[in-house]
């Protein structure tokens, strides 16, 4: 039951209101859109065509989209392949190998001996164990510190016994080392 107006506000019940129809602009205008698109795409002379060219059209549109998603991704996966490879390659070279005696000796050669005014003929380097000795005469006490100093800037010498000594002085003997034949 259903009650309007005096009567059931007399009653204390509370009118129920009934919508009215209303037309928006908005939703005819939808309307009026959409009902042209639809005799565009099913105009009895021409609307198969336009169906058809609208079909083609919307899966290019798919098909182009999918091919960039596709290359979008190769090229991520792509930079983070190099990135990793790129981690990979600094974790293992900040490890140095350890060098065997002969190796160390030759690399510290190549690498002290490249200066022409370095007498070559006149210096021994070996190795053992790490630790590199350099033996020999040399002509001054500041080319004595120099090689010194370049022999401990060559990566993978864990300390440097310095023998070199200048004409006329007796070679130093090694730290911790008994003179032979005495």
């Amino acid at each position: 039951m259903e009650m309007r107006g005096s009567k059931a506000r007399a009653r204390g019940l509370r009118a129920r209101r009934i919508p009215k129809p209303r037309v928006d602009a908005r939703s005819a205008l939808g309307g009026a859109v959409a009902g042209g698109f639809l005799a565009y795409l099913f105009d009895p002379q021409r609307g198969r065509a336009r169906r058809h060219a609208a079909s083609e059209r919307s899966a290019a549109t798919v098909r182009r989209a999918g091919r960039r998603a596709t290359r979008a991704l190769r090229v991520k996966a792509a930079f983070a392949r190099g990135r990793m490879r790129g981690l990979v390659h600094r974790l293992r070279c900040t490890q140095a190998r350890e060098l065997d005696d002969a190796t160390l000796a030759h690399k510290v050669e190549s690498v002290v001996l490249r200066d022409p005014r370095i007498p070559k003929g006149q210096i021994s380097i070996n190795a053992e164990q790490g630790t590199v000795f350099l033996r020999g005469q040399v002509g001054s006490p500041e080319l004595i510190e120099e090689l010194e100093q370049a022999v401990r800037a060559v990566s993978s010498v864990r300390s440097v016994e310095n023998l070199l000594h200048l004409p006329g002085t007796p070679a130093p003997h090694p730290r911790g080392g008994a003179l032979l034949g005495r």
